[in-house]
């Protein structure tokens, strides 16, 4: 006898609220190359649904002009490439960090930087760390909120749905084959509020 079918319909990332995700953004300081290029990390994530490994495969090159505004030209799972126009603020959050770090054509996008985070190092930031300065910046503005590697995306996904996005578009913007993949970050229905919690009388 076959068993019965096991369907995903929400999946298992962290999601922060938009409050939050702005709130840790502007908490991380702006006075070194370390906390400009945090910053950018997440932010690239949050606002073009990109995977980690994706954002950390970019080359100051991948981010060009199409005319007036900016693209990511993101190298994806399976060699794919995926291209995403730039929000406005990420522009601005990202040529602050290129423009501080003094990034050249051919580099990676995303670097470690030296020991006093003054500095970008040239070689390209790993996932290990990547993930650990998020944690870190994360700390610092005291949330306890917990926070994993495909966060950003779906918070980014999230964010966009309440803000009456389209799931098709956002499928489109995150490089999903499948609508079932783009729904698993949706967690608009998630908030249950207080106000409901308290109708729970005795």
């Amino acid at each position: 006898m076959r068993g019965p079918k096991y369907v995903v319909k929400k999946g298992k990332t962290p999601v922060w609220s938009r409050e939050d995700a702005k709130t840790l953004l502007d908490s991380i300081p702006k006075d070194s190359v370390s906390g400009l290029r945090d910053r950018a990390l997440i932010a690239a994530m949050l606002y073009s649904f990109t995977r980690l490994s994706a954002v950390l495969k970019l080359k100051v090159d991948d981010y060009y002009h199409n005319g007036a505004r900016r693209r990511l030209r993101l190298h994806e799972k399976g060699g794919k490439e995926h291209e995403m126009p730039v929000h406005h603020l990420l522009e601005q959050i990202l040529d602050e960090y290129i423009v501080a770090a003094g990034l050249q054509s051919g580099q990676p996008l995303f670097q470690s930087v030296n020991s006093l985070g003054t500095a970008v190092t040239g070689r390209a930031l790993n996932r290990y760390n990547a993930w650990a300065a998020i944690r870190k910046r994360a700390k610092a503005a005291g949330f306890l909120t917990s926070v994993g590697c495909h966060t950003w995306r779906a918070t980014g996904i999230t964010i966009y749905l309440e803000n009456d996005g389209r799931l098709e578009h956002a499928q489109q913007m995150a490089g999903h084959e499948s609508p079932r993949t783009t729904k698993l970050y949706d967690r608009t229905k998630d908030e249950i509020t207080l106000s409901e919690v308290e109708r729970i009388r005795l």
